[in-house]
């Protein structure tokens, strides 16, 4: 798949303010500072879609991206980040929780996770939510420049193993740097739109 076109739809806090559900949605999920910003711009070819930041948990709304007429990407706020408070925390993942219950064009959420590090307690905890759902089955690992070539498995056999997933579940490295392992990722999105 070769994405041409790529604009913001909608940036969301609440179910009236989402888009119409004609098209196909893969969503993206991950903690403050996993990189989601950056791959969304490798993924549409576009330097400034997703805003990057230095400050961490920068995503507080849900974001809709049309892409090509197509489909949209959905970037779900981040989890995890500290300095947020307890209230806007919970008030996220009230938010969250509302889309991916309810949004009946939701076909995969795609979950990032920087891969030298093993998956964090709240990535674990995102994980069994989607799979909770039947969205769970596609994983990214971030910052893929970050590891050797021979780590790269190692790192991965861990993600694997703390998310608990299944031989059929994928984990797809990808390095927004070195803008690998992208079109791996593009290749899956359209066969899961295609669906």
């Amino acid at each position: 798949m070769i994405i041409k076109k790529a604009d913001i739809e909608t940036i969301a806090v609440k179910t009236s303010q989402y888009p119409s559900q004609e098209f196909p949605e893969i969503a993206f999920a991950g903690r403050s500072n996993v990189g989601k910003s950056s791959l969304l711009n490798l993924l549409t070819n576009r330097r400034n879609l997703a805003r990057t930041s230095g400050n961490p948990g920068k995503t507080r709304t849900i974001n809709f991206y049309r892409v090509n007429d197509e489909f949209r990407i959905v970037d779900l706020p981040g989890y995890g980040y500290a300095k947020i408070s307890k209230s806007q925390s919970e008030g996220w993942g009230a938010m969250m929780e509302e889309y991916l219950e309810h949004r009946e064009n939701l076909v995969k959420v795609i979950q990032l996770v920087d891969i030298r590090h093993a998956p964090s307690v709240q990535d674990v905890q995102m994980y069994n939510y989607l799979r909770h759902f039947g969205l769970d089955g596609i994983v990214v690992a971030t910052k893929a420049d970050k590891v050797s070539t021979n780590e790269k498995q190692k790192c991965i056999n861990v993600i694997r193993e703390t998310l608990g997933l299944s031989g059929e579940d994928k984990v797809i490295p990808v390095s927004a740097l070195k803008r690998t392992g992208y079109d791996v990722l593009l290749n899956e999105i359209e066969s899961l739109i295609q669906r």
